[in-house]
């Protein structure tokens, strides 16, 4: 977790509305997405960012016990009560700040599923201007401005943009803005903009949404649902070289070694892969699936058996996400060729394909040359009815 007390850039998470539009008869950041609240959400994503933040969550006055037994003894993390309005609850969570601190930024935790790589670039752009910064994202709907039900003009989308949540502060000018900036304002920009700061833009997330009503809390389960659906798996295979044939590895033919053993033709990588892609999907081992004893794979080439495992995930609805793919030995020279192995598997697989190669340093029978050991991982995505 990166919350660290003392630390030069802080967060204000503000929990303390009602939210009566989701109608669950509880204020909308303690009400459960896929299990945990909004709130909890919010604290775990920027707890997930690359920068070290002083934690402030501002709640109704009658939750704050609940949401430190939530937190539990964390230092970085302070919980305080909201006022009657949201200008009062930023507020409050501002004034326990530190005076050391040097950015600040405000967050909603309605905007439960905002990646941690936007908090980190908000909090890069007030470090790099000294501005206070917004996401945003472009209006894609076209906009009217409309009396009741009439229409009176269409409104030039293209000044205008869609604003998220984190925004960040200089933390002194913000701080004072808010002791300054006595009327109400829908965001924290605004406030800092009405006290004669600038304020700036940097790309927003669709992910950040507000959930706001039913239906948005159905979108968010959803995509944590998505989320769910991701399995990861291991393969290892491991040849000695043996033979006269011509090496085959990573689905291509090196010339100037020997071949590696095997009942196909002893291409480690395609096999450690299918043994991810197998592991993830929970379909067994490439052992179990193309055996030493089916004549059908006497000889194979590694695309073989690629092509066919992809067959078993499609059949089980399962997709490939990616793989990576880790090649320990003394031979053969992989750089040279490294990405046309990456792209060969790439097209075989349809999605991205990493390698590497290391050697043990001489230890162990890759230290001396007797063959090749290959770590595969695979991510995969459950994606049909029949997915296990």
């Amino acid at each position: 977790m990166t919350l660290a007390l003392g630390s030069p850039d802080a967060v204000v998470i503000v929990a303390a509305g009602e939210g009566t539009r989701l109608g669950y008869g509880l204020p909308k950041a303690f009400v459960p997405v896929a299990g945990s609240t909004m709130l909890q959400r919010a604290f775990d994503t920027v707890a997930a960012a690359e920068r070290a933040f002083e934690a402030v969550l501002v709640v109704p006055g009658d939750l704050v016990e609940r949401v430190g037994v939530m937190i539990g003894a964390v230092p970085a993390v302070r919980v305080v009560a909201g006022g009657a309005s949201r200008h009062e609850s930023v507020r409050r969570g501002l004034g326990v700040l530190s005076p050391n601190t040097r950015r600040v930024l405000v967050h909603d935790a309605a905007r439960a599923l905002t990646p941690a790589s936007l908090i980190d670039a908000v909090v890069d752009a007030v470090e790099l201007t000294g501005n206070g910064v917004v996401p945003a994202l472009p209006v894609v709907d076209t906009v009217k401005r409309v009396d009741e039900e009439r229409v009176l003009e269409t409104v030039d989308r293209s000044s205008l943009a869609a604003v998220q949540t984190p925004q960040g502060f200089p933390f002194a000018e913000l701080r004072a803005a808010y002791d300054s900036v006595e009327s109400e304002h829908t965001d924290d920009t605004a406030v800092f903009a009405a006290a004669g700061h600038t304020v700036i833009t940097v790309p927003g997330s669709p992910a950040a949404f507000k959930i706001t009503t039913a239906d948005d809390l159905v979108r968010a389960e959803r995509m944590l649902a998505g989320e769910a659906s991701l399995r990861t798996g291991i393969g290892v295979d491991v040849h000695a070289f043996g033979d006269t044939r011509e090496l085959r590895l990573a689905g291509l033919v090196w010339p100037d070694y020997p071949a590696l053993d095997g009942h196909s033709d002893g291409d480690a990588v395609a096999h450690a892969i299918c043994d991810a892609l197998l592991s993830a999907a929970k379909l067994g081992d490439i052992g179990g699936r193309f055996g030493t004893s089916d004549p059908r794979y006497s000889g194979a080439a590694g695309e073989v058996f690629l092509s066919a495992t992809l067959s078993l995930l499609r059949e089980n609805g399962i997709e490939p996400v990616n793989v990576a793919v880790q090649i320990i030995g003394a031979r053969p020279r992989f750089s040279a060729r490294r990405l046309d192995a990456e792209q060969l598997l790439a097209e075989i697989l349809g999605v991205p394909v990493s390698l590497a190669a290391t050697t043990s340093d001489g230890l162990g029978f890759t230290g001396r040359d007797e063959g090749v050991a290959v770590l595969a991982t695979a991510l995969v995505r459950a994606v049909g009815a029949r997915a296990q």
